[in-house]
């Protein structure tokens, strides 16, 4: 898994390619939560992104339980086999998805 950050004052947006799988999410989750300060527009592009593990998941959990204390989560470019997965699960109504 690879992630970039592109920060705009109080907009993130995080890019994200590869399996957020068990030995990714930890790694995914951090990243993401360590540069949380002052932000209130997190938008998580995850075009590069076609495998989430429930460890992954659990990290997209964590991100907007963060989140909801201070702003939006959005996610971006999500492959169908992703979107699938959140369906099955009921994520597609805890995130704004486009």
């Amino acid at each position: 898994m690879q992630t970039s950050m592109d920060r705009d004052s109080s907009k993130l947006t995080v890019f994200v390619s590869g399996r957020v799988d068990t030995a990714a999410a930890p790694e995914f989750e951090k990243t993401v939560l360590d540069d949380l300060d002052g932000i209130t527009d997190l938008v998580l592009d995850i075009d590069g992104v076609e495998y989430v593990s429930s460890a992954g998941l659990r990290a997209f959990l964590q991100i907007k339980k963060t989140m909801s204390k201070q702003g939006t989560v959005k996610i971006l470019n999500m492959h169908e086999s992703v979107k699938e997965i959140f369906d099955m699960i009921g994520f597609t109504r805890l995130f704004t998805i486009e």
